[in-house]
C-alpha cells in the first residue's frame, strides 16, 4: 500500500515559498480559461520623430506591405496593371484636392495624402478640366473684350483646345519625368531621407494644378490687374505645395544643388501659369482687326505721289 500512498494528492503552499525552499524546482502556471491575461505594458513609445513617422507613414510600412503580399503588381501589358492607377474613391480625390489647396507647413503632401494609394485618376481629369477651362475662358474673354464693336466678328478658336492640351499634359508628364530622373541620379550620390516614385511625382504635379481651374475661369474678367493678382495667388499656393513636397528629397544634398532644384521647380511652374495667361488671355488678336480695301482713285493718287 505504500505505492497507493505515494499517489495521494498533496496541497502545496505558495509558489514563492516553494521556490525559496527549492530553487531548482520547475513550476508550471496553469491559468483559468475564464480569466483574461493581464495586459503587460510594452516599451514606452518615443515622441517627436516617431509620432510624425507614424502619422505620415514611412518606408518601413511600405516594405512591410510589399513583403506581406498586400501590393501585387500585374505585368505592364495587361489591363489590370493600369487599372490599379485609377483605383481610387471620391473621398480620396477630394481629400487630395483639399490638401493641394490648403498646404500645411511642415507636412509632406506625398506621405500625408499620396503614398498610401497613388493614382492617375485625379491628375488626368484635373488636367483635362484645366485644358477646357483655359480654352473656353480664353475664347469667352476675347468675345467680351470686343463686344459692341461693329467691325468685330466672333470666330471660335478651337485650336486653343489642342494647344492648351499639349502644354498642360506635356508639363504634367515631362517635368515629373525629368525631376524623377534627376532625383534618381542624385540618390546614387547622396543618401536622401525621402525618395519618391515616378507615379507619386506625377500625382503631386497633377493635383497641384487644380487651383488653376477656378483661376482660369476668373481670368475672364477683363482687368489685367485682377488677372495678375489671381495668377500670383494660384502660383503661391501650388508652388508652395511643390516646394514643401520636394524639399525633403534634396535637403541632404549639396546646398547649392538643393536650392537650384527648388528654384527650377518653382520657375517652371511660374512659366506655365504666366505663359497660359499671356497666350490665351492677353495675346493681341490680329485676326480680327478691320481690313480696308483701296478704291481705284486712292490707287491712282498713291501712284502719282510715288
Amino acid at each position: 500500500m505504500a505505492a497507493v500512498d505515494d499517489l495521494q494528492f498533496e496541497e502545496f503552499g505558495n509558489a514563492a515559498t516553494s521556490l525559496a525552499a527549492n530553487p531548482d524546482a520547475t513550476t508550471i502556471n496553469i491559468e483559468d480559461p475564464g480569466e483574461t491575461p493581464k495586459h503587460q505594458p510594452g516599451p514606452p513609445r518615443g515622441s517627436g520623430r516617431e509620432e510624425d513617422d507614424e502619422l505620415l507613414g514611412n518606408d518601413d510600412s511600405d516594405k512591410t506591405e510589399l513583403l506581406a503580399g498586400q501590393k501585387k503588381s500585374s505585368p505592364f501589358w495587361t489591363f489590370e496593371y493600369y487599372q490599379t492607377f485609377f483605383d481610387v474613391d471620391t473621398y480620396q480625390v477630394f481629400d487630395r484636392i483639399k490638401g493641394s489647396l490648403l498646404p500645411i507647413p511642415g507636412k509632406n503632401f506625398v506621405r500625408l495624402y499620396i503614398r498610401s494609394n497613388p493614382d492617375l485618376y485625379g491628375p488626368f481629369w484635373i488636367c483635362a478640366t484645366l485644358v477646357f477651362a483655359i480654352a473656353i475662358s480664353g475664347n469667352l474673354s476675347n468675345f467680351l473684350i470686343h463686344l459692341g464693336e461693329k467691325t468685330y466678328h466672333y470666330v471660335p478658336e478651337f485650336r486653343k483646345v489642342s494647344i492648351a492640351a499639349t502644354i498642360i499634359y506635356a508639363y504634367a508628364w515631362l517635368v515629373p519625368l525629368a525631376l524623377w530622373g534627376f532625383l534618381m541620379w542624385r540618390n546614387g550620390k547622396v543618401m536622401n531621407i525621402v525618395s519618391y516614385s515616378f507615379l507619386e511625382i506625377v500625382c503631386v504635379y497633377g493635383y497641384s494644378l487644380f487651383i488653376y481651374i477656378p483661376t482660369a475661369i476668373l481670368w475672364i474678367i477683363p482687368q489685367k490687374a485682377v488677372r495678375w493678382i489671381l495668377v500670383m495667388i494660384a502660383l503661391g499656393i501650388s508652388g508652395s505645395v511643390l516646394a514643401m513636397t520636394f524639399w525633403p528629397a534634396v535637403r541632404e544634398d549639396n546646398r547649392r544643388v538643393a536650392l537650384a532644384t527648388i528654384v527650377t521647380i518653382v520657375l517652371l511652374h511660374m512659366l506655365l501659369s504666366v505663359g497660359c495667361l499671356a497666350y490665351f488671355f492677353d495675346a493681341p488678336e490680329m485676326d480680327h482687326l478691320p481690313t480696308t480695301t483701296a478704291t481705284p482713285n486712292q490707287t491712282v493718287a498713291a501712284a502719282k505721289s510715288s
